[in-house]
């Protein structure tokens, strides 16, 4: 069977599903964009893959980080992009496409060639960019915004009727999709995200890449991934300040983008030492980066609800170290921390209750070896790929 998984953002759990079902036999195409700003998996083929397994990339406009938060331009460059993905598909022909991650206008060519070539579309819901669009321009421009807005429903709509098939990653998504588009529950699949556990061994905090970087006798609150406009970095600089009189206590952030930018110079204005900003490190870099951190730090918006399940908060769970997240209480990455006893959870806007646990975690070391082993046997118990290989597969050989 001729599969593509289309993961617009690269990801690192996608490949390890495109690997796995190449591995079943199946002719697997994993595609991806280039020139995005976030981070990434290994979007290569290695020795041990299977012969039947391509990963493409599907050329991006360069100047595509530059004008990321700039609306009109962002969206011509994804329209481009998904009309280069369409074409691919067609060329291929594949009997299925999974894609996921990806931004409505960039989804509305991909899905429409996908049946026009005769194959069966999934849409692989990791968010709901449509009612992120609505909600943001309803604000920015209260007519214009609802006109716009209710665009992209329709195209999310219009997507959702094409597919032979809708895959959630958590429950929480089902009745959204019954009551914005429509969406018989019977035609929704769950299948929770996971990290790629069979590359992210839990490794001692002393590794190669924190001696690099002064790490190694430090205690270091580290985020990884992402922060855009569901985060709020003003908590990382608060985190910082609240140790900046603790010279053996460092905030570390692996990132790059608007968020990152703005932490570089609001750090430098409070003359912070104790802030450390990388920029994204090679996947295999990322169980030694993990490794180099004491407390993993995770920050969602409020208004991200249950919308969006933060993939770095399941990578920190490989790890064995404890969570330290300010996050909804209803969202997926919040009830697992709390659930399994993973770390400390808080509510997006409570600064205060984030800087107390923080200074809790730092001074309690037997609560935090307690809560990583706790966080690394869900990782252990949840994660294997070929479960969630399985799962897939069912899904995309059925005929509808």
């Amino acid at each position: 069977m001729k599969i593509l998984v289309h993961d617009y953002a690269g990801h690192a759990f996608p490949t390890s599903l495109s690997r796995a079902l190449a591995a079943r036999g199946h002719e697997v195409v994993h595609a991806f964009a280039g020139s995005l700003q976030t981070p990434r998996g290994d979007l290569r083929r290695n020795p041990g893959d299977a012969a039947t397994l391509e990963f493409r990339e599907i050329p991006m406009d360069p100047e595509y980080p530059r004008y990321k938060y700039s609306f009109r331009r962002r969206r011509n460059m994804e329209i481009r992009y998904g009309q280069a993905a369409a074409e691919f598909v067609r060329a291929w022909k594949p009997d299925a496409v999974l894609s996921g991650n990806t931004p409505t206008e960039t989804q509305e060519p991909i899905t429409r060639a996908t049946v026009e070539s005769g194959g069966r579309f999934y849409y692989w819901v990791q968010d709901f960019y449509s009612l992120a669009v609505d909600k943001l321009l309803r604000r920015k421009i209260p007519v214009a915004g609802g006109f716009i807005g209710a665009w992209y429903r329709l195209l999310d709509s219009r997507q959702f009727r094409r597919s032979s098939g809708i895959v959630t990653i958590t429950e929480d998504f089902t009745p959204i999709l019954a009551d914005e588009f429509g969406v018989s529950p019977d035609r929704v699949s769950v299948v929770p995200n996971w990290a790629v556990i069979e590359e992210l061994p839990a490794l001692p905090k002393d590794n190669e890449w924190s001696r690099r970087h002064g790490l190694q006798d430090k205690f270091v609150f580290l985020y990884s991934g992402t922060i855009g406009m569901k985060h709020n970095p003003a908590m990382l600089l608060e985190l910082a300040k609240r140790f900046s009189n603790q010279p053996e206590v460092e905030v570390v952030i692996v990132s790059e983008g608007i968020g990152a930018e703005w932490l570089k110079r609001e750090s430098a204005t409070a003359g912070l030492s104790n802030m450390k900003i990388l920029p994204y490190q090679p996947f295999a870099e990322l169980p030694s980066v993990l490794a180099s951190g004491d407390v993993l730090v995770g920050i969602l918006e409020e208004e991200a609800g249950v919308f969006s399940v933060p993939s770095k908060t399941l990578s920190y769970l490989c790890a064995a170290r404890p969570l330290l997240l300010a996050v909804p209480k209803e969202n997926l990455a919040a009830r697992i921390t709390r659930e399994h006893g993973a770390g400390i959870t808080v509510a997006p806007k409570d600064m205060e209750g984030f800087l107390a646990a923080a200074s809790f975690l730092q001074a309690s070391p037997e609560e935090c070896a307690e809560f990583g082993a706790k966080a690394r046997a869900y990782a252990e118990a949840t994660f294997p790929i070929e479960k969630t290989a399985s799962t897939f597969e069912k899904i995309l050989t059925a005929k509808p």
